[in-house]
């Protein structure tokens, strides 16, 4: 039988949640409704004159050609991110659940990367592919690509989708890591004892019991994609060249801080988060029937 915790005081349980409330209410209720009143609104740059124009500025951003070719390069990044960080750290998983001396020292190095901010993960691998003098660079123009992300928009695109998911690998290691660790050995000694082969064993008795770590690191690296890669891109491209890798949350930021363009920028930070709640709605709507508790 559950016991069951009752507080003395009838004022102490509100006063244990009031700092989480307070945070929760003054570093996300309060700024989205922020985003919300000026996204209503034409702001003057220097903050001197404000101006209710309803959804005007929501119609001039969705008609915008730049908006949709961010929303369409948003689309790309954030898919190839999510691939790309989730598969390298389940094989990474794999392959250091069976290791038995120095597993703590793999799994060391392997969540490493996870400590990096991640503008220093974009400059690493800026000085690693930067022309001229990164050692990546080098060995490809040895072989006869010519790399030059600065000029050509594919290249940028793949250097900050590399990037991205190397800086997500380590955080989608280790939950893959505490999954495999979690399921019985019993199961996957009784599959062997079938005379299922490795492979088999894998996908048919591994994988399924880890669809839910598996979705739930789905949604993460989404979210993670569209909103903590700022930092990368900033630091890399500078969301060029030409807007090539100008995702829709740099573009909120640049329009925002450089272009002064506030109610523009609150619109569509607006839209961004819309987008994100639908896309978590759509994941947990129909992504989740194929996963098995």
């Amino acid at each position: 039988m559950r016991r069951r915790v009752v507080f003395k005081q009838k004022l102490l349980p509100y006063l244990l949640l009031a700092p989480q409330v307070a945070i929760t209410l003054v570093f996300f209720y309060w700024p989205a409704a922020q985003a919300v009143w000026y996204s209503t609104r034409r702001e003057d740059p220097f903050g001197l004159r404000s101006q209710f124009v309803g959804l005007e500025n929501f119609i001039t951003v969705l008609e915008d050609p730049s908006y949709i070719n961010s929303l369409t390069t948003t689309a790309i990044f954030s898919l190839a991110v999510a691939v790309l960080a989730i598969v390298p750290a389940l094989l990474l998983a794999v392959m250091a659940d069976r290791v038995v001396r120095a597993a703590t020292v793999y799994k060391t190095i392997l969540l490493s990367p996870y400590a990096v901010a991640p503008a220093i993960a974009g400059v690493l691998w800026l000085f690693l592919f930067a022309p001229g003098i990164g050692v990546v660079a080098y060995v490809l123009q040895f072989l006869g690509i010519d790399w030059n992300f600065v000029l050509r928009g594919e290249q940028a695109m793949l250097l900050v989708i590399i990037a991205s998911a190397w800086k997500q690998i380590s955080y989608n290691f280790l939950f893959f890591l505490a999954g495999l660790q979690s399921i019985p050995k019993s199961l996957i000694e009784a599959a062997a004892i079938d005379g299922a082969g490795e492979g088999r064993r894998f996908w048919d008795v591994v994988f399924p019991l880890l669809s839910p770590t598996t979705f739930f690191l789905l949604v993460v690296n989404v979210v993670y994609a569209f909103f903590d890669t700022f930092g990368i891109i900033h630091a890399v491209t500078q969301g060029g060249p030409a807007k090539a890798t100008e995702i829709l949350v740099y573009k909120v930021w640049y329009d925002g801080v450089m272009a002064l363009d506030l109610g523009g920028s609150s619109a569509q930070s607006v839209i961004l988060m819309g987008i994100v709640i639908a896309l978590t709605a759509i994941q947990f709507r129909y992504v989740e029937r194929k996963v098995h508790y």
